[in-house]
């Protein structure tokens, strides 16, 4: 057996076209070089956002790996079928007379060389590749992925190996082909279409057809074997069989095709049981979650579905109510990774109406997950309490003495208890722990292991209680502009009226600069401050309406303008308030109340006890007096233009009836995968603390304007969302994303 080995060894490197073959293998290089060159031309002459749309080169194979297969496939036809064209093969048996014996003595060497040279050719691709997209290879994209990947990525170096132990297999099939066809023109076209033509026309099928078809050529099984579990269309041990598959029935063929000749057929019956074994392994389905949710169209995308929960999560067995689920399914059902939990801000607010309005900005995301997002316990319309109620309450000020603190707590204390009277059971469980074990009921439903999240501003609040209560069961958690809040009142207000500061000095400073402003040519800061200190002495009247503003109510009022100005570069909302304030000086307070009975249907802005079920059941009152006093003292000193402002929502939990349920609490960091956190000029302070509790979470900081990024459309921050939510691979700490330029 040694001896016929060897002899097919000087065989296989006496043939002068192989070594032809091997050089024409280096095109394969250049053609990766060539795919990346007009890559970066292409990439080089966009900007900002559009580059985020390029497709990823990944590590450098794509364009010439079926090339550098079809060589080698070759490579393993011609070392058979060179001998039946220059007839050898008579000789070949003469000296071997048993076939099989021969056909496989050629495999070790013809192995040996293809897995040489195929390893060589795969780094070539790779290293040059990378070598022509330079610094731009680690721009990241849409779909999460970079333009290009370094060795150091994490799977990069494990997949180029796999590949290149690949090429052997490709090798052999070659082999069987040329042993089954004696003709090399007819097991090249096999090759051709095999290693082209098959993969075209898979691209043109639908999906998930298109995904699942194209799992099953060889130039796709290497990325899922290394891919893990759930990377892949295949999981990585179907993978790794089909690949073996390839090469077992390609010399099934040739050694049934020689046994025939030779009148022997016991190849043909142990090759047939062997792929047909192997071929049971990959059709053996993925394990999908076992859901007990009974999804039903709900328009566009969208499907929903209800999940039953417990009105008090201490009384499992008691009252039930349903939630409302919405989802986004996977575009392509066999990648699916898993769940991405989408928890809605507010409080109060809907995820399913947010699926509905900003369902473009999941698109790449959902090509490896389904995006679920739900109506809260906690969202206004559901039904159980009126909306009228919740959407309304007492008109706040404030509180000169401790005698007026209380006078403004016993108006919350009658406020709340004419909503909680409705349904006192489901009034007094509105907190996120509460909505924080909904989701783990929706968890359940899903028949999910673990959750990806993203987290919208005070969405932050249930899905970090969450992360506290169910540590085991969070895969990932992105944090997108999230309320944060730690329990010192005095800190939290230090940090808001910061933020509010330079807020408003990028606002004066924009009016300056804009002829259009109501207040250009006028010091923006010093009528801001004497209109509201004015407006304290003696309030300024609403036109046509029986109520006045003091000081107090107008920066209420004012705060959502100065902190959102509107789209660039237009920025209306800062124009609507520079036009406000015009009017007020001039005694008329309409332009306040306007945007206010637009938003609110109130003259002032109210308590809203539908905000304050959840804000005041997690703790976000006034502890007491004292502490309403020192937090008033503080903004005095530090916020010359928002003083009082921050006051707002603690003062509507004065007086509230219900208890603190879900207290803030530290999250258990050393349970936790990393975080990553994104935020704006406005809401990146309490989403950093956040992220900072977690060992190794990272901040993306966006130097803009803004709030709900993700949601928002933010291309550059939607592609390093995705890059973590799919591959766990954050952004180096540092980074920072750009608003698009304006035209």
């Amino acid at each position: 057996m040694i001896n016929v080995v060897v002899s097919e060894w000087l065989k296989l490197r006496s043939l002068r076209s192989n070594l032809y073959l091997l050089a024409f293998s280096l095109v394969s290089v250049l053609l990766c070089a060539g795919v990346a060159y007009l890559v970066i031309r292409g990439f080089d002459s966009h900007t900002g956002d559009d580059k985020l749309r390029f497709d990823s080169l990944g590590p450098g194979l794509g364009t010439g790996l079926p090339v550098a297969y079809f060589v080698m496939g070759a490579l393993g036809a011609l070392s058979i079928t060179s001998e039946h064209a220059s007839g050898m093969i008579r000789t070949s048996l003469t000296v071997v007379p048993r076939r099989q014996l021969l056909l496989f003595a050629k495999i070790p060497a013809l192995a040996a060389v293809t897995l040489i040279a195929g390893l060589v050719l795969v780094f070539g691709m790779h290293f040059a590749t990378a070598a022509v997209l330079g610094d731009r290879a680690g721009h990241v994209l849409l779909d999460g992925r970079t333009l290009g990947v370094s060795l150091a990525d994490p799977g990069v170096v494990a997949e180029l190996l796999v590949t290149g132990a690949a090429m052997p297999l490709v090798a052999m099939v070659g082999l069987g082909l040329g042993a089954a066809l004696r003709s090399t023109a007819g097991s090249l076209v096999v090759l051709i279409v095999i290693l082209f033509v098959l993969p075209l026309m898979a691209q043109a099928l639908p999906m998930p057809w298109r995904a699942w078809i194209g799992s099953l050529m060889i130039e796709s099984l290497p990325g899922q074997i290394v891919a893990g579990d759930g990377a892949g269309i295949l999981s990585p041990l179907a993978a790794s069989t089909l690949l073996i598959v390839y090469p077992v029935v390609a010399l099934t063929a040739g050694a049934t095709a020689i046994a025939v000749r030779g009148r022997g057929g016991r190849p043909l019956i142990v090759g047939g049981l062997v792929s047909a074994l192997l071929a049971g392994v990959i059709a053996i389905p993925p394990v999908e979650a076992a859901s007990s949710v009974a999804w039903k169209p709900c328009g566009g995308d969208l499907e929903c579905a209800t999940v039953q929960v417990p009105v008090d999560w201490s009384k499992p067995s008691g009252r039930k109510i349903s939630i409302r689920i919405a989802r986004l399914p996977a575009t392509g059902a066999h990648r699916k990774i898993g769940t991405v939990f989408s928890v809605p801000g507010g409080p109060g607010g809907s995820g399913i109406e947010d699926l509905q309005k900003a369902g473009a900005s999941f698109t790449h995301l959902r090509g490896r997950f389904d995006v679920v997002s739900f109506a809260p316990r906690n969202t206004t319309d559901l039904g159980i309490i009126p909306v009228e109620c919740l959407s309304s309450g007492p008109w706040l000020t404030v509180p000169a003495d401790p005698a007026e603190y209380r006078r403004l707590g016993e108006r919350n204390r009658k406020a709340a208890e004419r909503c909680r009277t409705s349904d006192p059971e489901y009034f007094d469980h509105l907190d996120s722990g509460s909505i924080a074990r909904d989701i783990e009921a929706i968890r359940v439903a899903l028949g999910e292991e673990k959750l990806s999240f993203i987290a919208t501003s005070y969405g932050a609040t249930p899905a970090t209680t969450y992360a506290r209560m169910f540590p085991e069961r969070v895969r990932a958690m992105y944090i997108d502009g999230g309320a944060r809040f730690s329990g010192d009142q005095v800190e939290r207000a230090r940090q808001r009226y910061e933020v509010l500061e330079e807020q408003f000095a990028r606002l004066a400073a924009w009016c300056q600069a804009t002829p259009t402003c109501a207040l250009h040519g006028r010091d923006v800061g010093a009528v801001w401050r004497g209109l509201t200190a004015a407006a304290d002495r003696s309030p300024v009247p609403v036109k046509g309406e029986r109520v006045a503003y003091r000081g107090f109510d107008l920066k209420v009022a004012a705060t959502p303008d100065v902190i959102s100005p509107g789209p660039a570069p237009d920025f209306p909302n800062w124009h609507r308030f520079a036009r406000a304030v015009d009017m007020a000086v001039k005694g008329d307070a309409s332009g306040f109340a306007d945007y206010i009975k637009q938003t609110t249907k109130s003259l002032k802005v109210p308590s809203f006890t539908g905000m304050n079920v959840t804000h005041c059941t997690d703790g976000r009152g006034f502890r007491d007096y004292e502490e309403f006093r020192r937090v008033k003292e503080l903004g005095e000193r530090v916020s010359p233009n928002f003083a009082d402002s921050e006051l707002w929502h603690p003062l509507g939990c004065v007086g509230w009836p219900v208890p603190v349920a879900n207290p803030p609490a530290p999250l258990p960091a050393d349970r936790l995968p990393p975080i990553l956190g994104a935020g704006t000029w406005v809401d990146s302070t309490d989403t950093a603390a956040i992220v900072a509790s977690v060992p190794g979470s990272v901040m993306v900081r966006y130097n803009g304007h803004g709030h709900a990024l993700y949601l928002g459309g933010s291309q550059c921050v939607i592609a390093h969302a995705n890059r973590y939510l799919m591959f766990l691979r954050l952004p180096p700490r540092g980074t920072t994303c750009q608003p698009p330029a304006v035209e």
